[in-house]
């Protein structure tokens, strides 16, 4: 991929890999002159510069067109290894062929120009409408937690001595709730910012599977009262080595996910399964699953699901995917059979003792 891009940016090399074509096609063809004829050869070489055309900038294309007319003449067209022709209709074949050949070569690479102005225009509209569903979302997913904050202090620092225990400690509590938001928010924002400048540096590290999922658990526990989170630790477990950091994000985003996305009342498991090449995770609800026509596109920027009651950005699951992909992991998912979703994570890491998990 990197030479391709070399040659595409370098017109030197694109005159010499034109040049080398056009003699090397020139001399498979003078070999079997004659069993083609002349007339194929020209056919031979039109094919050549048309396919050239596709890649090459405009000045090396022009110049293999002419050099490839003028090899035509000088190998092909009688009397041959001399420019001279001596028949009209041959002068004429070869003034059509060196017309066509440039005109081709020209008209190709303005066909590729126009289609990478369209390309590029399509690509700036997408752009601004992922900006503008960004810039939609957060209208409310900021403001609603700033304006619920600002209110409870506002409410507290003029009424604070009319207040019960009991109200202060539900604005309190608003505040903590509204606060933990926010900062989700701009930690979604920071983490895709990350993503897309490609400036993830992996810390990795030997850790506890059991103390990560119980961060994972603790720090969705605030929103999880209404839902029920289920994981049976596994003393057995060995000990991974990987960026413990990125692996809980993952988890996170993904339980978070199935808090705002279940019924009330819904059970969320999550369980650990190690591997030798890693360690995977699953984590699956009971709630309604995924539309089976959606689900190729929960992991896109932006997107959530239509009719959506709930609050996001739509940033989630697409963090938790870069992030996987950054350790050369993957998210999975699929609809359980029972009802529900099921995500598998997987997370190639070194473990202690490799030698007693086998591949399932």
């Amino acid at each position: 991929m990197e030479f391709f891009k070399k040659i595409n940016e370098n017109r030197i090399l694109q005159l010499l890999i034109g040049i080398g074509s056009v003699l090397f096609i020139s001399f498979i063809c003078y070999l079997f002159i004659n069993l083609i004829g002349y007339h194929v050869v020209a056919l031979i070489l039109l094919l050549l510069v048309s396919i050239l055309a596709m890649f090459f900038r405009i000045l090396p294309i022009v110049t293999v067109a002419i050099l490839s007319a003028l090899m035509w003449n000088f190998l092909f067209i009688q009397p041959q290894l001399t420019f001279k022709i001596n028949t009209p209709e041959d002068a004429l074949l070869f003034l059509m062929y060196f017309v066509i050949a440039v005109m081709n070569a020209v008209f190709t690479i303005k066909i590729r120009k126009v289609k990478a102005t369209t390309r590029k225009r399509k690509e700036k509209e997408k752009t601004i409408q992922l900006y503008n569903t960004l810039f939609n979302s957060l209208s409310h997913e900021l403001k609603t937690p700033i304006a619920a904050i600002i209110g409870s202090v506002d409410t507290l620092k003029e009424s604070s001595e009319k207040l019960s225990n009991e109200n202060k400690r539900e604005l309190y509590n608003e505040i903590e709730i509204a606060g933990k938001r926010l900062n989700r928010q701009v930690k979604n924002l920071l983490n895709m910012s990350r993503l897309e400048s490609d400036s993830i540096h992996l810390q990795q590290n030997w850790f506890d599977v059991n103390e990560v999922v119980y961060n994972v658990i603790e720090s969705n526990r605030a929103e999880c009262k209404e839902h029920e989170i289920i994981y049976l630790p596994q003393d057995d477990l060995p000990l991974f080595q990987f960026d413990a950091t990125l692996v809980e994000q993952i988890l996170h985003n993904i339980v978070h996910n199935a808090i705002q996305y279940t019924p009330k009342g819904s059970i969320i498991e999550i369980e650990v399964i190690p591997r030798s090449e890693g360690c995977v995770f699953k984590i699956s609800d009971n709630g309604h699953g995924f539309p089976e026509e959606n689900i190729n596109q929960v992991f896109d920027k932006f997107y959530r699901l239509p009719n959506s009651a709930s609050g996001g950005t739509g940033l989630g699951l697409s963090i938790a995917q870069g992030f996987a992909q950054a350790q050369k992991g993957k998210i999975d998912l699929r609809n359980k059979i029972s009802g529900g979703a099921e995500f598998t994570v997987t997370i190639p890491a070194k473990i202690t003792d490799p030698k007693h998990y086998q591949n399932e």
